[in-house]
């Protein structure tokens, strides 16, 4: 999973692509990632708690923890705007440093809609960071330097789902809620000082060529990068509702799990960071189209065990689930990254922005279906949404492992 190669590309990292010990460079970007959207999944883990403590119903209380895709989509387009004149590396540390601003503040969140509030403003901080950085990125590594470098900011993303959702489970049962949103806010400042010290200060590689608002009519014009942006759509609203209304399942007899045992399921995520480091080289392998097909079809093989009343089966299938969904995300990310041939940082905007918006659509539409019609017509409900991104799959014509070489 790759970009298009730049003009020029200095150095992206403190280590250069060059640099024999490569896995160093590797691990900090994954590190990155990890630390910027570690608050983004965190809160599902503690939903029944959530629940509890505001005193509402699961789909409420769902939708206002994955409020953050709100100030997620908006503030992805909007760092699109203003993409050709950010900073990459001033503008990724400043929004990880504010982002401890509205994390810590949950701690005392007197009620729901100040709790929703800061959860989009928390959105706005992490989606204004990763759109930068998937920029800086694309513009400062080449075509088949840039798929090793993508794969590893996914794999620091899934990395984030796992050891997030843990360590918020882990936190709140032994020291309680305001502890866990004071954690996280430290973890926000850790990745703005690591930021400030292997990014390396260089301007954005090319100025916009025409007008923003010129160059999202020509990215929506592209049908391959529509399709892409679907696709993101899709992938975030079938793995918000599953990670987000598995947890009153986990709950719930006869599985009956408490609320440390959550945070252990989520080890579930643990093989996903090794496979969606091989995205990159499926890719090259098979081609988009048939990468995005194996992937998504590895999700869909998870969905069946997820109804049987056992745990083991239980987690087989997020597991199944999380590797096919991760691996879609990071083959459709660096997608959008090779077919947008100018104005790259406004076509990572758009999916990011389609992406997240999936997200919260997908916490509404599927909180909806499992209060009123259970944990069945959910699952039911996330396969339609895996085949119907499966045939959007269909659509995309890079599907010569040779053509992605760039």
């Amino acid at each position: 999973m790759g970009m298009m190669r730049s003009e020029s590309a200095p150095a992206a990292m403190a280590m250069p692509v060059t640099n024999p010990r490569s896995w160093l460079r590797t691990f900090v970007i994954a590190l990155t990632a990890f630390l910027t959207l570690v608050d983004l999944f965190a809160m599902q883990a503690i939903l029944p708690a959530l629940i509890r403590h505001y005193g509402t119903s699961p789909g409420v209380m769902g939708v206002a923890v994955n409020a953050s895709t709100i100030g997620m989509a908006l503030s992805s387009l909007a760092t699109s705007y203003l993409s050709a004149s950010i900073d990459r590396r001033r503008g990724i540390m400043i929004s990880l440093a504010l982002l401890a601003i509205p994390t810590a503040l949950l701690a005392g969140a007197p009620n729901l809609a100040t709790f929703t509030g800061l959860r989009v403003l928390q959105g706005v901080f992490m989606a204004a960071a990763f759109t930068l950085m998937l920029a800086y990125l694309g513009e400062h590594y080449s075509a088949s330097d840039g798929a090793a470098a993508f794969a590893a900011y996914i794999a620091g993303n899934v990395a984030s789902n796992f050891f997030g959702r843990l360590l918020s489970a882990s936190v709140a049962d032994r020291f309680g809620l305001p502890t866990t949103f004071y954690a996280f806010a430290v973890l926000n400042l850790a990745g703005a000082v690591l930021v400030h010290a292997t990014v390396r200060r260089a301007p954005p590689m090319a100025t916009a060529t025409a007008p923003v608002t010129g160059a999202l009519r020509l990215h929506l014009a592209d049908p391959q990068l529509r399709a892409s942006f679907a696709l993101g759509f899709l992938i975030l609203f079938a793995f918000i509702g599953l990670f987000t209304y598995v947890n009153l399942v986990l709950t719930a007899p006869p599985l009956a799990l408490g609320m440390m045992e959550i945070g252990f399921v989520y080890f579930v995520f643990a093989p996903s960071v090794a496979t969606t480091l091989l995205a990159g080289w499926l890719v090259l392998r098979l081609g988009t189209r048939r990468s995005l097909l194996a992937s998504l079809g590895v999700a869909l093989a998870g969905l069946p065990l997820l109804l049987l009343p056992s745990l083991a089966a239980v987690l087989g299938g997020l597991v199944l689930f999380a590797i096919g969904a991760f691996a879609a995300q990071a083959i459709a990310t660096g997608h959008v990254g090779r077919t947008a041939q100018r104005e790259r940082g406004a076509a990572s905007g758009l999916y990011l922005a389609s992406y997240f918006l999936g997200g919260l659509v997908g916490s509404v539409i599927l909180g909806q279906v499992f209060q009123r019609f259970g944990w069945s017509a959910t699952v039911l409900a996330i396969g339609v949404t895996l085949s119907a991104a499966a045939g959007l799959a269909m659509t995309l014509d890079r599907d010569a492992g040779a053509a992605e070489r760039g």
